[in-house]
């Protein structure tokens, strides 16, 4: 193998680590102790970002703390939308958060970047329609009488602005110069793809002005859809993701379907690169791969989160366990409502 031979595949090894890593300013969900980041100080002192990601916070002192709950917004989420699946977004206390799962170019990362660019966008947005932010507010752009006949009016959400500090803060690794892997236009295009699931689902929502709610004057505002809305749009695209491969098309990297016969992907669609691990065992070697003994199941389901295919044929036990509800709730004027506390005896299911 020659010199030449030898750096190239250094550097396409760098460029795909760089990618793979680039979830890691996640862990600034993780900073409770850092207290509201409000100088560039702080911003040095987080963990996760890379350089470029520091300078972009010293320029945006302001917006951090909602890019640090948009970090523990996705992690929610991806808990959320897995927590029947043998992988249900676990999190560590290192980087990445996720562990060596979403280092892998397999569905699951291809979610976890799609719901973190989703997430930030989202939270950042949200800052600037309550008054947080010096930079930006409501959107202006959206005035005057709609070809409906309703006047636009209120507080639309800026999500132009949201969408755009997404782009240049989550983006920033594979966008630095020579990251043309194949993991970086995964990671772009999904990141994009989460974005994309704000953006196509943009509501107006409305107010009606006049004599008992007659509504004869109606002032109506853009909103985003709520973020678990977004989840589970985000979620069906997993469901449905597409291996892809690298090609070059002229002078242009790409990805296409690794299989020929299936149609071509779209911008909202999730793309991944490799097979994903069946997830059943604990493999030290791999931080986030807990496997799924312990994990509690549905004995009656024939779905993923049933105990045959959670529990990977291992088998499971079942134990009687005292649950505590609330019931005999009643309201009482005004206004609260009270409850009594029921205990009662369950099956619950784990697997071996």
């Amino acid at each position: 193998m020659t010199e030449e031979c030898v750096l190239r595949c250094v550097l396409m090894l760098c460029c795909a680590l760089l990618s793979a890593n680039a979830s890691n300013w996640l862990y600034l969900a993780k900073l409770s102790s850092v207290g509201s980041i409000r100088d560039e100080e702080t911003c040095e002192r987080l963990r996760g970002l890379i350089q470029r990601q520091v300078q972009i916070c010293k320029r945006s002192v302001e917006v951090m703390d909602a890019v640090r709950r948009g970090a523990q917004l996705a992690i929610d989420e991806c808990q959320f939308q897995f927590r029947n699946r043998r992988w249900n977004c676990s999190t560590l206390e290192t980087m990445p958060v996720f562990g060596k799962v979403v280092t892998q170019g397999t569905r699951e990362a291809a979610f976890v970047y799609a719901i973190s660019a989703a997430s930030v966008a989202f939270a950042v947005t949200r800052a600037c329609s309550s008054g947080e932010l010096e930079k930006c507010g409501c959107d202006h752009n959206v005035h005057g009488v709609s070809p409906e006949g309703f006047q636009w009016s209120g507080c639309s959400d800026n999500i132009a602005y949201g969408v755009a500090f997404s782009q240049s803060f989550v983006d920033v690794r594979e966008r630095s110069k020579g990251q043309s892997s194949s993991r970086a236009l995964m990671n772009l295009h999904n990141n994009e793809a989460g974005r994309k699931a704000i953006l196509s689902h943009m509501r107006v929502e409305c107010k009606c002005h006049g004599v008992s709610g007659s509504c004869e004057v109606k002032t109506c505002w853009k909103a985003m859809p709520p973020f678990r809305k977004v989840g589970n749009i985000i979620k069906e695209k997993f469901d449905g993701a597409t291996e892809v491969e690298q090609r070059k098309v002229g002078t242009t990297k790409v990805l296409v379907p690794r299989n020929s016969q299936f149609k071509p992907h779209t911008d909202e669609d999730l793309v991944y690169l490799d097979p994903s691990p069946d997830f059943c065992d604990y493999d030290p070697r791999t931080p986030g791969m807990l496997g799924t003994v312990g994990r509690q199941c549905n004995r009656t389901s024939k779905a993923i989160d049933g105990c045959e295919l959670m529990c990977c044929g291992r088998g499971f036990q079942t134990q009687e366990v005292e649950v505590v509800d609330r019931c005999s709730c009643k309201f009482h004027w005004c206004c609260y409502v009270k409850c009594k506390q029921c205990r009662k005896m369950v099956e619950m299911h784990t697997c071996r």
